[in-house]
């Protein structure tokens, strides 16, 4: 089978390999993969930005949604021929996050599924969303998830106030999701073609950053100075993001996709009795959760852009550009 390699750090690392066709055992799922979805994870991976507990070479990306083509002895969670989505951590199946059970995420301690062909545990997927093409689909696990979770944080009640930055994947997901909870939804970006996009998603009110220096000032002018109820953070500039809550509001950070290290003055997060809730993606639980309300209201995942598999490495190059909006997707 093909798989795309990190071979070496850096973009000009990632090679098209051939690989031993893999069979399932006992307990396990064969699946063909039948489209990827990449993370910003991903990319720091690639150009050397995450810390990895392994060597290379490295198949990449954790996202991935395909159809069970063989199931080892055992098997009884799903059959052939259903269309499932591998679980981002294969042993996180529930409850809170703990080293061991992290220390099995797809596309970083293990391979990942940028492959023709991906052998996992039967606990390490879920079904498929029947109205989702599998491009869709493959946007599911760390985006969906991450966003779902960020959301919840909140316990948000219909008319209350998100503040979503930017619009990358986990970004455009929250934004459906308040969406969905009833929530009035400000979208903030550097870029007015993708605050574009963000109003064509359902975006109430949008906030341009590099017109307007105190972006803070103004989510408190459009909230009429009460503040939002949460703050989906990827920005890194948590200072900020604590200015724009609410008294008792919740910040999501999900900070490192644009900033590894935030800083905040602590007494605002006193005074205001603020939550500060740090996100990473989710369990199996969690997914499945996710993937009933996708399935209820019919919710599509933002794609921005497809890839035939073998410009699965200019898929990347795109990232690395910062032009995109939603989930880049590499189609086998």
């Amino acid at each position: 089978m093909r798989a795309w390699e990190l071979r070496a750090t850096g973009l000009d690392g990632i090679a098209l390999a051939d690989r031993p066709d893999p069979t399932p055992g006992a307990g396990e799922l064969l699946v063909a993969m039948r489209a990827v979805a990449l993370n910003p994870r991903d990319l720091q991976i690639a150009l050397g930005y995450y810390p990895l507990a392994r060597e290379l070479p490295l198949v990449l990306c954790a996202d991935g949604a395909g159809e069970v083509a063989a199931t080892g002895e055992g098997v009884t969670r799903v059959a052939k021929g259903d269309r499932v989505v591998g679980i981002p951590a294969q042993k996180w199946l529930s409850g809170p996050r703990t080293p061991e059970k992290w220390a099995s995420s797809l596309g970083a301690d293990l391979d990942g599924v940028l492959r023709e062909f991906v052998v996992c545990a039967e606990d390490g997927v879920v079904r498929v969303p029947k109205h989702l093409t599998d491009e869709e689909a493959a946007c599911l696990p760390i985006a969906g998830v991450t966003a779902w979770n960020a959301v919840a944080a909140a316990h948000l009640l219909p008319g209350q106030t998100v503040l979503v930055q930017g619009t990358g994947g986990v970004s455009m997901f929250a934004l459906q999701f308040a969406k969905v909870a009833g929530a009035r939804v400000l979208v903030l970006s550097r870029s007015a073609k993708k605050l574009e996009r963000a109003l064509a998603a359902g975006a109430d009110a949008t906030i341009e950053a590099d017109a307007t220096r105190d972006w803070d000032a103004q989510v408190r002018d459009l909230t009429d100075g009460e503040g939002v109820d949460l703050v989906v953070e990827v920005t890194g500039q948590l200072e900020r993001s604590l200015r724009c809550l609410r008294i008792g509001g919740t910040v999501s950070q999900i900070g490192y996709m644009a900033n590894m290290r935030v800083e905040a003055d602590v007494i605002p997060l006193l005074l205001s009795n603020v939550r500060l809730h740090g996100i990473v993606a989710g369990s199996r639980d969690d997914f499945e959760e996710m993937n009933r309300a996708v399935a209820f209201h019919e919710l599509r995942p933002v794609v921005d852009r497809v890839f035939a598999f073998d410009q699965a490495a200019d898929a990347f190059r795109y990232m690395a550009g910062g032009e995109y909006s939603g989930k880049i997707v590499v189609r086998l």
